[in-house]
């Protein structure tokens, strides 16, 4: 009989120990930062090249992020597309078309917010996010981080008391841990560039807003994705659609921008696009017609209120016959 309790013991111990380590494994998953608070965006879905006319950048970044003891931080003006970039990199890790020392690599996407706060671990000791994320990342060795406004990370060091800067100094410095920063040039003066050590682990990537030219070609490059992301279709003829183009970015150039209200190239010229095709949406319409076009230009807050008066007048001298075939009467917008 003793011997059957023994048995007995030993199966039950057994399903004890099984259970440890299933939620011992449940616990690991929970414990990972990158997994529960980051945004993979080589795995992303592209339905166009998310970084157009930005080979320069991108390849600087590439070189950078390939250098020892080195990570990137694209420094440029709000809405000039810094995040593109990286997301152009990932498109390219998605075709291949990167060197062989970052193929397959992934790169995450990991906002400062998400990394306050603690975690139990599975031995029950309580450790900091911002550890654990390093130490995944150190762990994964095919894994860059993407810290979008990275002069948060100095923000967030003084108001949560948990010093992000410090705890990441070491992993650069040894190039365990690789990092695409993104800020603008105002915040980069302002919060980082007090602390010499470390921006010694980064290289700055100036990014420039691009010029009318470069936007048009981003805007043709573009709108298959708003296309796609809408139901709705743009269609004209391909001269007829980088007219259209033209237009929307000689109406949001720099000069006729509300001041500091407006964006930067392509942001602002993207915004007054996609404008036009939640219109259409609106109609319930399956393309977008010059009518949603010229309601978008009347609705668009980005420029001056006199730009649009005389925009609308252009607008409506510029694309006179199709207005005219498609027997739209601008006067009742």
């Amino acid at each position: 009989m003793d011997e059957i309790f023994d048995i007995v013991d030993d199966e039950i111990l057994s399903l004890d120990e099984d259970e440890i380590k299933k939620e011992n494994n449940n616990v690991s998953k929970k414990m990972s930062v990158l997994e529960n608070y980051g945004e993979n965006l080589s795995k992303k879905t592209y339905i166009t090249n998310p970084a157009i006319a930005r080979d320069n950048e991108i390849e600087k970044t590439i070189l950078t992020i390939l250098t020892p003891d080195k990570s990137a931080i694209l420094v440029g003006k709000a809405g000039i597309g810094k995040t593109a970039i990286v997301e152009g990199i990932a498109y390219k890790i998605q075709n291949g078309d990167v060197p062989n020392a970052i193929k397959n690599y992934d790169i995450i996407k990991v906002n400062t917010s998400s990394l306050l706060g603690t975690y139990i671990n599975e031995q029950g000791i309580e450790e900091l996010r911002i550890n654990v994320l390093l130490k995944e990342v150190e762990n994964s060795s095919n894994v860059i981080l993407f810290i979008d406004e990275i002069h948060t990370l100095v923000i967030e060091s003084r108001n949560s008391g948990i010093d992000f800067v410090n705890a990441m100094k070491p992993a650069l410095s040894r190039g365990d841990v690789k990092v695409i920063g993104a800020t603008t040039l105002d915040e980069y003066n302002q919060y980082l560039i007090r602390d010499k050590a470390f921006l010694r682990r980064f290289e700055k990537i100036d990014v420039s807003e691009p010029d009318a030219e470069t936007t048009v070609k981003i805007l043709m490059g573009s709108y298959p994705k708003i296309e796609k992301q809408t139901g709705v279709k743009l269609a004209y003829s391909s001269f007829v659609i980088e007219n259209i183009m033209k237009f929307i970015v000689n109406m949001t150039s720099e000069y006729k921008r509300v001041y500091e209200l407006g964006s930067r190239y392509p942001d602002n010229a993207l915004a007054l696009l996609s404008k036009a095709f939640s219109y259409a949406k609106f109609d319930n319409s399956e393309f977008v017609t010059f009518k949603h076009i010229y309601k978008a230009i009347m609705n668009c807050q980005s420029v001056y209120s006199d730009v649009i008066k005389k925009e609308a007048v252009t607008f409506k001298e510029t694309f006179k016959d199709f207005l005219e075939k498609e027997n739209v009467d601008l006067n009742d917008y």
